[in-house]
């Protein structure tokens, strides 16, 4: 839209992550007969051992003990973020506001509707979330509870020109400023939206407290706090995410870039403020951030 090639566009995306098959890559050597199953569920498959040598590949697991590690984010931090994660989204369902967001579903062949998300866990204790294990040997901070869920999920946004708004009688949510995104490396890939919000800020000429919303991924909470650390961020803010996020209501990778777009689009609408922006880390190094404000 920006360039002048579309005037409208459709953008978003899907993801089974319940679903996804395991795959088998084609030999590496002629006449190579050795078959190894991966599993596609976190997307990342098929690893060109070019890049395993020169970067490493470590799991996504593993990049958040990373981040854990360097930026010394205690286990209990983590239980906690993650429950205050749980109890932010259970809030935002029972005042309604996620619904908004949501389009009910109907299972073919069975009365049933699906009209909210089904990962949230609400009366999960700190107590409990401290007697999980850890996923990386007892001296590791990472469990199934201070991580993001394995979800199914779709998201779809429309991008509209002026021109398009007032040819289709559009009335718009809110207005993209602009976006970045920026590189760092891959054993570290969550702090991504460090560098890509920074690099954003100065490029429009703002600054972090210009933003009354901040949606930051929450693919581990020590990804999530080692960012809003590093950006000077308490780790209890209330203006990040304050639905909750992806440790409560799952991490589809398809879909979850624009469900936190349209998130704070919706917030930004029913809180009456200015400005959000929107950040996410992405797999083998990579930060993206979108700021928006709200159309009237």
């Amino acid at each position: 839209i920006a360039g002048g090639d579309a005037q409208l566009v459709i953008a978003g995306g899907v993801e089974s992550m319940s679903r996804a098959p395991f795959v088998i890559a084609k030999a590496e050597t002629a006449f190579g007969r050795e078959q190894k199953l991966q599993d596609s569920t976190l997307g990342w498959r098929c690893i060109n051992p070019v890049m395993q040598a020169r970067y490493g590949v470590d799991s996504m697991m593993q990049t958040a003990d990373n981040l854990a590690r360097e930026h010394g984010i205690a286990r209990v931090c983590q239980d906690a973020y993650a429950w205050r994660s749980q109890q932010r989204t259970a809030h935002a369902q029972a005042q309604g506001w996620l619904a908004e967001e949501i389009t009910a579903v109907q299972v073919n062949n069975e009365n049933i509707t699906v009209n909210e998300d089904e990962h949230p866990r609400p009366s999960v204790t700190l107590e409990q979330l401290a007697k999980l294990k850890p996923l990386l040997g007892t001296d590791s901070t990472i469990t199934a509870g201070n991580a993001s869920g394995l979800n199914d999920g779709a998201c779809a946004l429309l991008l509209a020109s002026a021109a398009a708004l007032d040819k289709h009688g559009l009335q718009p949510l809110a207005r993209v400023i602009s976006m970045a995104a920026a590189g760092v490396p891959p054993r570290i890939m969550g702090i991504g939206p460090v560098p890509a919000i920074h690099k954003l800020l100065a490029k429009i000429g703002m600054r972090l407290n210009d933003f009354d919303h901040i949606e930051i991924n929450e693919a581990f909470a020590a990804q999530v706090l080692a960012c809003t650390r590093s950006l000077g961020l308490t780790d209890d803010a209330e203006h990040v995410n304050g639905n909750g996020g992806a440790i409560a209501l799952g991490h589809p990778l398809g879909a979850s870039g624009a469900r936190l777009v349209m998130t704070a689009a919706y917030a930004l609408r029913r809180q009456q403020q200015s400005r959000a922006l929107v950040s996410l880390c992405v797999g083998v190094g990579q930060g993206v951030a979108l700021a928006v404000e709200r159309s009237d």
